[in-house]
């Protein structure tokens, strides 16, 4: 995923055009240094120390970081029940990851008046700024396997990369670049914004984090923007158990808007982490490394009305009640890419307070404040035999200002077959967060 914040200079910013393309499939690099595009006399590396990831203290209960970590999930649920709303019949995918990381980052860039309700729309109320970096930090470090980093065949199936470009005329606060380094490892980079190489600067940047597959990412920069904070998030791995390609077959998908033909990839055999109460029939896959997804078939209803329902502690219920079992999973291959336009609204709806007054006063040593304008997302799944590829691209414009009843035991063997809509959770794991909520979305149509 690449987050961009514009931050605009014009007191009424124009509705920015930006351009979005997103690959099926992508490879980021992990970065938390600057990068020569070719244009290294537009380009300036803000100089600041880079500091370790903070490692998890394993048998510590640190309950402000936990609580910051659970928030994310929250936030997750909170967000996909507010943002399925406009997708009912359609195939959805978004990354509320995508979304919480940057915002997070910005609560140190938040007027104090502002600061405990940003805090609160994340899910992390009562605990402080310090707090929130804190659990980010621990929350990367996991994710990004930091800890193996000196193995010799070291490999991460999710890369993550931060970076935030900020006017050459202008200068970035200190502190806040500091702070974006050592604990969301964001890179601080000065560019020409009243030229085209601010545009060449982000879409090489996009294109040297995406292993080249993501080019001309932005089109044209508003002429009043001064900065723009990106992130960028990848995962690709394959399944522990893989489907057998020979056993894919044809047959009906029931959809809301009428009967297709779908590709059902078929997994029969014992072992399967299983879960099932009144509502729901849940299946695991597991892949390579410590990450999963979670396949969450309804009953009853829609898919929509099943990931508008979901609360972080019905997900976690699911994980905690699950067996092992012996079933069939009949699964279709799917792929998925959309564009998020209400992610704004929903974000308002969420509390997050940064979209009116004048929130945003920490960002730039002139005091400028500043707010978000608009909100945007696009995002892409891509699900086969051999297994995930995953990744979205969210934008913020920003300018100046004047659960469930318990469950029940699962049948042996079961029989899951999605035929049907159902709700997908991909996840990755942290010791203060547990099964971190990184990507989730609807099949409605295969």
């Amino acid at each position: 995923m690449i987050l961009y914040i514009l931050l605009s200079g014009e007191t009424k910013m124009k509705k920015t055009s930006i351009v979005i393309l997103f690959a099926a499939v992508l490879f980021l690099t992990f970065s938390c240094e600057g990068f020569n595009n070719g244009n290294s006399n537009s380009i300036n590396i803000v100089d600041v120390k880079v500091n370790a990831l903070l490692a998890p203290v394993y048998g510590e209960d640190n309950t402000a970081v936990r609580t910051a970590a659970a928030g994310a999930n929250d936030f997750a649920f909170r967000l996909g029940a507010d943002l399925v709303k406009s997708s009912v019949g359609k195939n959805f995918v978004f990354s509320p990851y995508s979304v919480w990381l940057p915002l997070a980052a910005l609560v140190n860039a938040t007027d104090a008046q502002y600061k405990a309700a940003l805090l609160s729309s994340l899910g992390a109320s009562g605990i402080t700024e310090d707090d929130i970096n804190k659990a980010a930090s621990r929350m990367l470090y996991n994710l990004t396997n930091a800890q193996d980093e000196g193995e010799k065949e070291h490999y991460n199936p999710l890369k993550i990369a931060n970076a935030i470009f900020v006017e050459k005329t202008l200068t970035l606060r200190k502190d806040f670049a500091q702070t974006y380094m050592d604990f969301y490892r964001g890179s601080s980079i000065n560019v020409d914004f009243s030229s085209r190489d601010a545009v060449d600067a982000v879409n090489n940047w996009a294109s040297r984090n995406t292993d080249g597959l993501i080019t001309n990412l932005i089109e044209w920069f508003d002429p009043g923007t001064v900065a723009a904070i990106a992130n960028a998030i990848y995962f690709s791995d394959r399944w522990d158990w893989e489907f057998d390609p020979k056993m894919t077959e044809d047959d009906v998908f029931n959809g809301p808007s009428g009967n297709t033909t779908a590709s059902y990839m078929l997994r029969e055999r014992g072992g399967q982490t299983y879960y099932e109460d009144a509502r729901v029939q849940v299946v695991l896959l597991p892949f390579t490394r410590s990450a999963g997804m979670y396949i969450v078939l309804p009953k009853t209803g829609g898919a929509e009305e099943l990931l508008s329902s979901m609360t972080n502690d019905y997900f976690t219920g699911i994980q905690q009640n699950s067996v092992s079992a012996t079933g069939k999973l009949l699964l279709p291959r799917f792929s998925i890419e959309n564009k998020i336009e209400g992610l704004m609204e929903s974000l308002k709806t969420l509390g997050v307070p940064l979209f009116e007054g004048e929130p945003l006063t920490a960002l730039i040593e002139v005091p400028v404040p500043l707010l978000l304008t608009d909100a945007i997302q696009k995002a892409v799944i891509k699900v086969d035999e051999k297994g995930t590829t995953a990744a979205a691209v969210t934008v913020l414009p920003v300018a100046p200002t004047s659960g469930p009843g318990g469950p029940t035991p699962p049948p042996v063997p079961f029989e899951m077959i999605c035929n049907k809509p159902f709700v997908f959770i991909l996840y990755d794991y942290t010791y203060d967060g547990g099964a971190q909520v990184l990507f989730a979305g609807v099949v409605n149509q295969p």
